[in-house]
């Protein structure tokens, strides 16, 4: 029998926490549908980790970390672009990373220093990610925005989830190969680290993703719209029933 792609291992390792970020995901970045300041604030969390990681491709070329470095997936120029789109092309001067994006950042700078194979775990997870999840987070923005009263009033940008003419699931491909073929050179030692520092890579997320503001108060506008929905509806039919 042939042995598990190592891929699989590393998605099997990590699907207690990765539905946990799904379940946030969907509970806040799923507002930014129709809230562009939603969709801003989870650009922004995620705009230095992406950063950090395509730098440490660069600075890292001639290694394992280097080969996971698909042509077409950078996204650090798409994120500035969506940011300038959202925030104004001078919010790089007032921007400070929160907390926990520091917290994040620390923790890469530390693996790149003393261990930086395990980095392949966050370039993986995830461009991965971005390459799904953001794909169908694209699609149905698209679907809102075909139902919007005032399409003008509410334009919106989606620079970091756009890949032009690039083949999205051949990317996605040619990076699980990538990732499979390194794996299959690595000693058993620095696999199981990888399939652990995987774990830590939905942590450290899910705790960027639950400092993104903006979505409760989203959840609280839809609720009373549809409040006052509901009671107009029940109004006009204990009206007409009069009648």
């Amino acid at each position: 029998m042939a042995e598990e792609a190592f891929t699989k291992k590393m998605r099997s390792a990590t699907r207690e926490i990765h539905a946990i970020s799904d379940s946030l995901v969907n509970a806040k970045l799923a507002f930014a549908l129709s809230s562009k300041s939603v969709w801003a604030e989870g650009l922004l969390v995620f705009y230095e980790i992406f950063r950090y990681l395509e730098e440490a491709m660069i600075r890292l070329k001639d290694t394992h970390v280097g080969e996971l470095c698909i042509e077409g997936m950078q996204r650090t120029d798409a994120f500035e672009k969506d940011l300038s789109f959202y925030l104004g092309s001078d919010w790089k001067k007032t921007y400070e990373p929160r907390d926990s994006v520091i917290k994040y950042l620390l923790h890469l700078r530390k693996l790149e220093d003393s261990d930086p194979n395990q980095l392949m775990a966050y370039i993986y997870h995830l461009y991965m990610g971005l390459l799904s999840g953001g794909q169908i987070l694209r699609k149905k923005r698209a679907v809102v925005k075909k139902f919007m009263l005032f399409p003008s009033q509410q334009a919106y940008q989606d620079a970091v989830t756009d890949f032009g003419a690039i083949n999205i699931s051949k990317m996605k491909r040619d990076l699980v190969e990538a990732m499979n073929g390194i794996a299959g050179v690595l000693d058993e030692k620095t696999k199981e680290k990888l399939i652990e520092e995987s774990k830590t890579v939905f942590v450290l997320n899910n705790e960027i993703i639950r400092s993104i503001q903006g979505a409760d108060a989203v959840i609280l506008k839809k609720f009373i719209t549809v409040t006052i929905i509901v009671l107009l509806t029940v109004i006009v039919y204990k009206t007409y029933s009069r009648v």
